[in-house]
């Protein structure tokens, strides 16, 4: 799991990922922000980091709600990168295995996330490990 002094190299992988997602901008000053409360508090969720050489290449974090409908605790797959030079080695694969199993060993009866709707590969790499397109749209509200 993902210390305080990781939160400068995990900015850095943010700001790949917010690059490339339709929706968002990277801002190091709010990714920090948010970075600090998760890490400080891990009622909150919790980010994986993979590790190679001592070198941070990848992340994942997944924060926790209440599901109604579930009738139980729930994560939400908020952040997911591994480093463009570090792709295809399975160190996704195994941050996401890391979270899925973090998730259950917290009480999570499910887990949702959100990947740009033209982001094909994304889909595919998630449907992998069993995760289905759902019948709901998001919908946000800046505030």
């Amino acid at each position: 799991m993902a210390a305080s002094g990781d939160i400068p190299e995990l900015c850095g992988l943010l700001t790949i990922l917010f690059s490339q997602e339709a929706d968002f901008t990277p801002d190091r000053s709010k990714q920090e922000r948010g970075l600090e409360t998760i890490v400080a508090d891990p009622k909150i969720g919790h980010v994986y980091v993979a590790l190679v050489d001592g070198k941070l290449v990848g992340m994942v974090s997944i924060l926790f709600t209440v599901s109604t409908a579930e009738g139980g605790r729930a994560a939400w797959l908020e952040d997911m990168i591994v480093h463009p030079g570090w792709r295809g080695r399975g160190i996704g694969e195994r941050l996401l295995q890391e979270a899925i199993s973090g998730a259950r060993s917290s009480g999570c009866v499910r887990i949702t996330l959100l990947t740009d709707s033209a982001n094909e590969s994304a889909t595919r790499f998630y449907g992998r490990s069993g995760f289905a397109r759902s019948g709901m749209i998001p919908l946000r509200l800046a505030l």
